[in-house]
């Protein structure tokens, strides 16, 4: 009797363990723990049309790029949904050939059909269109299955970085969508590496591998969550309890408060980057603040009356690299810069409290009504509202700074913190009254110049969220794209340097880091100083995030 309990037994066990070992998953899950935007709640949004409510992971980990600039790996193409494209001797076309084979996750192929309707559809909801590259288009023909021509307007020489920046979508899912601009496209079809939508909630959400990805081979990585951070020090306070691997955030004193808690892998590497600046809007609602920021005069005092270093040193740690150029470009641009510039207009980029009240004095603007503050010359009062997302702290910092020698200036200045999206909405639709504002970089000046000037732009891109805008520097960016010459594209980017400088619609106050800080914890293949395989940083303004995730490669546990 005990020898069959013995036997019983032991086929009890070994039926136990064949069961378990059928349903147990060959390996668990790798999952990377990011964060790329901040905010206090999730909403389901995945329109990657959308510049405002879209989920910061719906560029390039849902719809990827046909192809990525990677200025840091030897400033070359590399080709993704494309394999090729080819600019024409006169420059006004370009055609893209795209891989073989290629799938939409939901394992529909993905052909030149998807781009050329992609295209028509701007033409037809122009809302879309968030970098105009429509209105670049004469006619957007498809070749064959895989090869797609772009027919210019006129020509351009730098097109391409236009055209990869727009996502193309799926017609079959896309052509039944009655009103794209508004369509929230809650469980995308796409054609990068995460697609799946696997979990959604108001403070976490998970994005998992897309079953027909194209490069699958070099994908190391399952699933991205993304937990909700509302601010700089929730994320911090995430970095150091180990929770992220790969985040995007203002941390201060960085040593200290992140890499010191783990030195073997806690890390960071800061890229020069994005043009921070004060814009003032010239087509502010409040009619009386409009009146003074349309006046060159009262633009260039509000720029001395900014104490850029102090602004770097307390709010920035130190991080940033002071920008004083009128034109805006600064060291990060220096191969292209003017020194003209500096000779004509360069006092208006440098800190002078004393030259800045001078200035507003001799403009007329005074103190009229007695209550201490420069109110316009015809005497209406001027009250600024400089308006920052809620969370971001170092820019807060920043503004503080600048509220302090604004008011020692004699002007009217507070400040408000609404939601990041609130934020946006209100740059992007001209609803402010004056704020920091980011600018991003690129390979050439033309880009950041044409994207805050162009008057296409407005209403599509905080951007262009100054409202300003003049004929002839518009006409000087299209002809700059027109030209092969370099000695004559240096003259043009010259000349536009000096009306930009002349005008000064935008306040330069820095230079800008990528911020980027990453664990070795659970991944490796990190890019950093000593591998510049690409930019990292995982908002998504930059593409190159792309290539980051695919050469993860997770820690043997």
């Amino acid at each position: 009797m005990k020898r069959r309990l013995e036997v019983l037994k032991s086929k009890l066990f070994a039926a136990t363990a064949l069961a378990l070992a059928m349903t147990a998953p060959v390996s668990a899950q790798v999952v990377l723990t990011v964060s790329s935007e901040q905010t206090t709640t999730y909403v389901r949004n995945f329109n990657p049309f959308n510049q405002t409510s879209a989920r910061a992971t719906t560029k390039d980990f849902i719809y990827e790029p046909l192809a990525i600039f990677n200025r840091l790996a030897g400033a070359k193409w590399e080709y993704r949904l494309a394999e090729s494209f080819e600019l024409a001797d006169d420059l006004k076309s370009i055609t893209f050939v795209l891989r073989d084979g290629l799938k939409w996750s939901d394992g529909q192929p993905l052909t030149a059909d998807d781009v050329v309707f992609t295209y028509d559809n701007l033409k037809k909801f122009p809302a879309l269109d968030f970098n105009s590259v429509g209105k670049l288009m004469e006619s957007v023909e498809k070749l064959d299955a895989r090869t797609v021509r772009f027919n210019l307007i006129q020509p351009n020489s730098l097109v391409a970085t236009t055209i990869v920046a727009m996502p193309i979508v799926p017609q079959h899912i896309w052509k039944d969508v009655a009103d794209p601009v508004t369509f929230t496209n809650e469980n995308p079809v796409g054609s990068g590496p995460m697609t799946e939508i696997t979990r959604f909630t108001p403070q976490v959400y998970e994005q998992c591998r897309n079953p027909n990805y194209w490069d699958a081979a070099s994908l190391h990585v399952d699933c991205i969550r993304m937990p909700q951070l509302a601010d700089n020090p929730q994320v911090l306070a995430a970095l150091v309890d180990g929770t992220l691997d790969w985040a995007t955030s203002f941390v201060p004193d960085i040593d200290n408060t992140f890499v010191a808690k783990d030195p073997v892998n806690n890390h960071y590497w800061f890229l020069p980057s994005s043009l921070v600046a004060f814009t003032l809007n010239l087509e502010s609602p409040d009619a009386n603040n409009k009146k003074a920021f349309n006046d060159v005069n009262f633009r260039r005092a509000v720029s001395m009356l900014i104490d850029r270093q102090s602004i770097i040193d307390i709010a920035g740690y130190g991080y940033p690299v002071i920008n004083e150029d009128p034109a805006m470009l600064g060291s990060f641009y220096k191969a292209f810069g003017n020194p003209e510039v500096v000779t004509q207009f360069g006092q208006y980029g440098k800190f002078d409290l004393e030259a800045g009240k001078a200035l507003l004095e001799q403009s007329g603007y005074v103190d009229k009504d007695g209550d201490g503050f420069r109110d316009n010359a015809d005497g209406t009062p001027i009250a600024i509202d400089i308006e920052i997302p809620n969370g971001w702290t170092d820019w807060i910092d920043a503004v503080q700074i600048a509220i302090e020698s604004l008011k020692q200036g004699g002007l009217n200045v507070k400040m408000s913190t609404p939601e990041e999206s609130v934020w946006a909405s209100d740059l992007i639709d001209a609803k402010y009254s004056m704020s920091l504002n980011a600018i991003a970089s690129a390979a050439n000046p033309y880009f950041p110049y044409i994207r805050s000037f162009n008057p296409a732009d407005f209403g599509k891109s905080r951007t262009s969220a100054q409202r300003w805008t003049d004929p002839e520097v518009v006409e000087m960016l299209n002809k700059y794209t027109q030209v092969k010459d370099p000695a004559e594209q240096k003259s043009i980017m010259d000349a536009i340097q000096l009306k930009v400088a002349a005008a000064m619609p935008v306040i330069p106050v820095y230079n800008s880091p990528s911020f980027y800080q990453y664990s070795t914890k659970r991944f490796t293949g990190w890019a950093n100083a000593e591998n510049p395989i690409t930019s990292p940083v995982v908002s998504n303004a930059n593409p190159g995030r792309l290539l980051q995730l695919l050469a993860l490669r997770p820690v043997a546990q």
